[in-house]
């Protein structure tokens, strides 16, 4: 989502096709896989981000979701 980043591609796919592999394991509909990869941003942002970002970090997370998916 990020145009620069300190990530390269390979890590990034990396971890994307991992993560796609467990949901398409579990045989996971979209909706059920928005919604446990929904929790796990909520579980990040409040379990390393500090109290006084999460609202920010949100926000900024939320509209680079909405800019990737009007492509």
């Amino acid at each position: 989502m990020a145009i620069q980043s300190k990530y390269t591609n390979t890590q990034v796919e990396a971890l994307i096709a991992e993560l796609l592999a467990v949901l398409a394991k579990h045989k996971a509909p979209t909706d059920l896989s928005l919604m446990a990869l929904g929790n796990c941003v909520t579980h990040l942002l409040e379990n390393k981000v500090p109290a006084e970002s999460r609202d920010v970090v949100a926000s900024q997370f939320a509209k680079a979701l909405e800019q990737s998916v009007r492509k």
